[in-house]
């Protein structure tokens, strides 16, 4: 096995015995990035020079003792989190020359425990998408079918892993933009609760609903990754002071399921469903009773309603963060305005993509004068049943379980010009970021060639359960070990 095709925690242990050095290890990764990403397109900026600092750093704390789970580990982060000394453009035009003053609060605690970042990672502009199409500078391609979408928005951050360019990576989740991009790329996605892991230095999209979260080769990483970055921010207003668990120590004993009670939501099975992607998550269904969890079909009642509930509530938080793109204070400004007005209007007529302003100005729409009480504030009370659906499933089982997205990923071209259909790629996802609950993403098969994601939901903080059933699943399973041959 080559060195950028190791797991982090193959990696944790070959750096640990002094097999290898974190800088072998970089190096590595980074002729690997020259070498596929011309095709894959994840990254937006590779900051080699760090890394390779960050590693010769990471192999002198080493030899002075250390030993962190990501010491030396080179991952790759999405280019909505804010790092000192690289850009973040959030794959907009407007943000095109951002460079951040500070860290994000996740980014200072992979530098306490040493990791190496590799670069940011290309997304749908402002982390509105589900396909990776929307970036201003240009689409990823699906690392297992390069005329494929790697999915969204953090579709740069799941083609980096899937296609070895990484050991792991972070992505944001605001819809599903971390859980779709690892079922269609074929690698694990957990979305955290909202107030686990904190937002600061996240550049917002929907504040009530982002959420960072791992990205990895297997399950055991990301339960790596999120103990990393996981715990309170005082510096976050909507940080959770909540107790975090060992994430790695949960996964012991995964094998027997005994006691755990699945839930599998009927109205998550829906009419127009590729049958290749209900077969993979109904067999995964058996592997779970097999591992002796009790696998019974619960309702979720106002699903049917999460797509235009996120989509009014969404817009609106979005129409408000991204009105502090003016060309005045930071990032693009439009260099013919004649006056203040004119700058701001030029400025966000060209810094902004076509995604972004269909949202910006429906969320503007929903909030205005006459329409707010009618469209956003009833798609807040909506929300409310759609939480009490899951809060009313969480007391008879442990765990939700059900597919990642309606079909396998498509063709990149394909649904660019339909925004209701690639609205629609999101459908079984939505629902998750609408509760404030916890959700990931593990490879269950494949259909065409492409991967299938099963989606595993767990109550608020109930993130240890998600990962114990996920690694009890993925140990008794061979799909995580498939690699794409790029």
């Amino acid at each position: 096995m080559k060195l950028h095709e190791l797991t982090i925690h193959q990696a944790r242990q070959l750096l640990r015995s002094g097999e290898v050095s974190s800088v072998e290890l970089t190096q590595t990764c980074l002729e690997r990035i020259s070498a596929v990403d011309e095709r894959v397109r994840a990254y937006l900026t590779i900051t080699d020079g760090l890394a390779l600092a960050q590693a010769r750093e990471a192999d002198q704390r080493r030899r002075e003792g250390e030993d962190t789970p990501l010491l030396g580990i080179p991952l790759a982060i999405k280019d909505v989190i804010c790092m000192e000394g690289a850009p973040t453009t959030c794959g907009s035009r407007i943000l095109e020359n951002f460079m951040p003053p500070y860290d994000a609060t996740v980014i200072e605690r992979l530098r306490e425990t040493g990791a190496v970042i590799l670069g940011k990672t290309n997304m749908d502009e402002f982390a509105m998408g589900s396909s990776t199409e929307n970036s201003a500078f240009g689409s990823t391609h699906n690392p297992w079918d390069l005329t494929c979408v790697p999915g969204g928005s953090s579709g740069g951050s799941a083609a980096a892993v899937a296609a070895d360019e990484c050991l792991g990576s972070l992505g944001s989740d605001t819809g599903g933009s971390i859980r779709q991009p690892a079922s269609f790329c074929g690698v694990v996605g957990i979305k955290p609760s909202y107030g686990r892991v904190s937002r600061y230095g996240l550049v917002a999209f929907a504040s009530s609903l982002d959420q960072i979260g791992p990205l990895g080769k297997e399950v055991r990483d990301c339960a790596i990754l999120l103990q990393a970055i996981a715990g309170y921010d005082e510096r976050e207003s909507t940080s959770m002071p909540v107790e975090v668990d060992d994430y790695v120590m949960a996964l012991e004993g995964a094998e027997d399921l005994s006691g755990v009670r699945i839930g599998v939501p009927q109205e998550y099975f829906i009419e127009g469903m590729q049958p290749e992607v209900e077969r993979a998550v109904r067999e995964a269904m058996d592997v779970l009773a097999g591992l002796r969890a009790e696998v019974m079909e619960v309702s979720l009642p106002h699903t049917e309603y999460a797509l235009p509930v996120y989509y009014l509530i969404a817009p609106a938080e979005a129409s408000a963060n991204l009105a502090r793109y003016d060309g005045v204070r930071y990032g693009f400004r439009h260099p013919k305005a004649e006056d203040i007005w004119d700058a701001y209007r030029k400025s966000r007529q060209h810094g902004f993509g076509a995604e972004v302003k269909r949202r910006i100005m429906l969320g503007t729409y929903a909030l205005s004068a006459g329409y707010y009480d009618a469209y956003y504030l009833k798609a807040q009370q909506v929300r409310t049943l759609i939480k009490g659906d899951f809060d009313r499933a969480f007391e008879e089982v442990d765990l939700l379980a059900a597919p990642v997205s309606p079909t396998v990923a498509f063709r990149m071209g394909e649904k660019v010009d339909d925004p209701l259909k690639m609205y629609l790629s999101d459908v079984f996802t939505l629902s998750v970021n609408l509760a404030g609950i916890c959700g990931a993403s593990v490879p269950c098969g494949f259909a065409d060639g492409l991967p299938i994601g099963l989606q595993l939901m767990g109550a608020a903080f109930h993130e240890a359960t998600v990962l114990r059933v996920a690694y009890a699943y993925e140990q008794a399973t061979e799909w995580h070990k498939r690699r794409p041959a790029l």
